[in-house]
């Protein structure tokens, strides 16, 4: 069949929206028509080069949409089933996946190559070339053909321009506070960057029922929305909020320090950890570039004061677990995924999307499709 996508060419250059030839979908695959998709910093990640996936490839890994189609051996998905894509695969057989961590599913070695998991070969194909796919799913597009193993089915009252959302963003902002930093009632939480993860990092940490959670954004607008989603106090820099993380924590400072910037520096370490408390965590959820291979910080203080600095992929979580109970949460108002969205765009605006991303005005801007 023919649809259309977002393609990114070469490096550094706009999406272009073009037509597409998208084939059936084969053993163990699903078509989708996509309905909405959000826009990820780490589709931006791809433009800059931070993260070297295959080119050309269509973007978007973070999207909610209806089964058209299911290739042989599906059981469990038919058409006209709601799905939200997890942009991890989920095997279920691995030792991380049997374990309860299938956020670390073998099948994620996959993620950077853009082909099929059945056979490594493509089902999308733009101007006589095969195209990958963003973390094997490609939702910039009104169509496409991913693994059932991406798949999540939901109730089909979920609208699915806010379903979408839990496809990263949500997931991962959330799980990062309750499930990487193990937020505990009465901590005080300091969340660096208040964007699509960011935002639900502080929701996480209000319900896991942090006492303060200090917001950190430069932009304004962030830190109002910040508070929106549950913050307590927020700051434009680490240096502006550290006086008053001591203040409000009688010097004892943040139990938790979860990190959520567009783009990770490890020149920051250091001034995250000295926001940290004796035997404190420091969360590093953030993208940074491929090839950073050092951070600034105090290993000193790291054992003196008995310190932690861990890494979080999809917030420690369990997509086929969390993302309905995350929607259960949404229908009992004790998540917000309404307040998220920025702006709405559709496929032809997805370049004015990512500028007004990157110009700060959008907790997330979101694709949707007719």
């Amino acid at each position: 069949m023919k649809t259309k996508a977002a393609i990114l060419w070469e490096l550094n250059t706009p999406w272009s929206v073009e037509e597409i030839e998208l084939d059936a979908p084969k053993a163990g695959e699903v078509l989708v028509k996509i309905a909405a998709s959000g826009m990820c910093h780490s589709d931006e990640h791809v433009v800059t080069g931070d993260l070297p996936f295959a080119m050309p490839i269509i973007g978007g890994h973070e999207g909610a949409g209806v089964v058209e189609a299911v290739g042989p051996g599906v059981s469990w998905l038919a058409p006209g089933d709601h799905v939200v894509f997890g942009f991890i695969p989920s095997c279920g057989r691995c030792p991380s996946c049997s374990t309860g961590h299938s956020n670390l599913c073998d099948m994620g070695a996959l993620l950077g190559t853009g082909k099929q998991i059945a056979d490594g070969t493509s089902r999308h194909h733009a101007q006589g070339q095969d195209i990958s796919t963003m973390c094997l799913l490609g939702t910039f597009a009104h169509h496409t053909v991913v693994n059932e193993a991406s798949c999540i089915k939901i109730e089909k009252d979920i609208p699915l321009e806010k379903a979408c959302l839990l496809g990263c963003g949500v997931v991962t902002g959330w799980g990062s506070s309750v499930y990487a930093a193990e937020v505990s009632p009465g901590d005080t939480v300091v969340v660096v960057g208040i964007g699509g993860i960011g935002a639900n990092a502080v929701q996480g940490a209000k319900l896991a029922g942090a006492k303060h959670v200090i917001a950190i954004d430069p932009i304004e607008f962030k830190r109002e929305k910040a508070m929106q989603f549950g913050a307590t106090h927020t700051a434009a820099s680490m240096a502006e909020a550290l006086p008053l993380v001591q203040q409000i924590s009688w010097g004892t400072m943040a139990n938790k320090v979860i990190m959520t910037m567009g783009v990770g520096s490890g020149a920051v370490i250091g001034e995250a950890l000295a926001l940290t408390a004796k035997r404190g965590r420091v969360v590093v959820t953030n993208i940074h570039p491929a090839m950073e291979y050092s951070a600034s910080m105090s290993l000193l203080d790291l054992t003196l004061m008995e310190k932690q600095v861990v890494g979080s992929l999809f917030g420690s979580g369990n997509p086929r677990a969390d993302i309905p109970k995350l929607i259960s949460l949404y229908r009992e108002g004790q998540l917000d995924l309404d307040s998220l969205i920025s702006k709405t765009y559709p496929l032809e605006g997805v370049n004015d999307g990512y500028e007004d991303m990157r110009a700060g005005k959008n907790i997330r801007g979101v694709l949707v499709y007719s």
